[in-house]
């Protein structure tokens, strides 16, 4: 018996460092490999430069700050709905930022993990404005345009029916086809999440002319999305998240970090700019980690607000979106 113990444990060990493996990887790299949208305006948009921006990028970018020391080290993979959970489970990214939805059946089924919820979303609907509609339930007997691979089909179809109106779906590969479907008036109306919607329209010449309908038909909880079974690169992610949840309500911003570091004296703040304890250690980062997501990338209400926020052409407001203490459902653990 005992001559067949140590290969045994040789493959577990083997199998559990292979696992384990996406931190080494990423600095052996030197980049990181993360998976964005084809292009959504606020979320993951490229500039005429050649260089991406946006909310999903900068989440990207924060990482690259905890891991890597530098916010700039980021390969973006753009990726359609179909691909994106396959290319994290099969490493072609590290991570994935591309508003994607927390569910249970991805959760068990596609080899992933959700490494928390960055932006709490919800399905919607929108229309040319001269239909004159102000309800999704006079929708009856429309061509209703959606993505293939995404839950906005089925969540339709669940509405629809309940509410026992008649429907036909036209599916596209990516959000800006069926985008091109819709103002080309091959479809009646375009369903999809509030904030895509709302990113859709402000690439049209004239975003006056469509409207988002105000029902809310789905919980969609956007998260960031690692590999299976790699608990520490999950936790890197999820923490780098919290950081900039955390910054914003403790009041750190880009700005005034360096004079709060300086002035430091509440535990927590501490211990998000490496002042004393070394929690990044523990995590494979250095001590600093925290002090360089805030400084390069910035908190969650800086990158929201330059990205979809008031200060953008989208506009979208907090909403669910703002800190707990201001109403939302925005809230991380403390870093203590």
């Amino acid at each position: 018996m005992k001559r067949y113990l140590l290969p045994l444990l040789f493959s577990i060990t083997s199998i559990t460092s292979l696992q384990a493996s996406t931190l080494d990887l990423v600095k052996q790299r030197g980049i990181l490999n993360c998976g964005i949208s084809t292009g959504l305006p606020g979320f993951a948009e490229k500039s005429s430069n050649g260089h991406w921006k946006g909310f999903d990028v900068d989440m990207c970018r924060a990482v690259a700050a905890a891991v890597l020391e530098d916010a700039s080290k980021v390969n973006y993979v753009p990726l359609t709905t179909p691909q994106r959970l396959d290319a994290v489970a099969n490493g072609q990214v590290d991570m994935l930022a591309r508003n994607t939805s927390w569910t249970l059946s991805r959760d068990l089924d596609m080899g992933v993990s959700f490494a928390g919820v960055n932006y709490y979303d919800g399905q919607g609907f929108m229309i040319p404005r001269k239909k004159g509609l102000l309800s999704a339930l006079q929708l009856s007997d429309s061509n209703v345009c959606v993505q293939e691979g995404s839950t906005s089909a089925s969540n339709a179809k669940i509405y629809f029916t309940k509410n026992q109106l008649n429907m036909r779906f036209i599916t596209t590969i990516t959000p800006e086809q069926a985008m091109q479907k819709f103002i080309a008036g091959e479809c009646d109306v375009l369903s999809s999440d509030h904030s895509q919607l709302h990113a859709l329209r402000s690439q049209t010449k004239n975003p006056a002319d469509y409207k988002v309908l105000p029902e809310v038909i789905s919980k969609e909880p956007l998260s960031l999305v690692v590999k299976e079974g790699d608990d520490r690169w999950r936790k890197i992610v999820q923490w780098s998240l919290f950081v900039m949840i955390n910054a914003e309500s403790l009041g750190i911003t880009q700005t005034n970090i360096e004079r709060i570091k300086d002035q430091a004296s509440l535990q927590e703040v501490r211990h998000m700019l490496g002042l004393d304890l070394n929690l990044g250690a523990k995590i494979g980062l250095s001590k600093s980690w925290g002090y360089r997501i805030i400084k390069q990338v910035g908190n969650y209400s800086e990158v929201f607000e330059r990205n979809i926020g008031g200060n953008s052409p989208l506009g979208i407001s907090r909403g669910l979106n703002a800190q707990w203490s201001d109403g939302g459902l925005l809230y991380a653990p403390p870093i203590r």
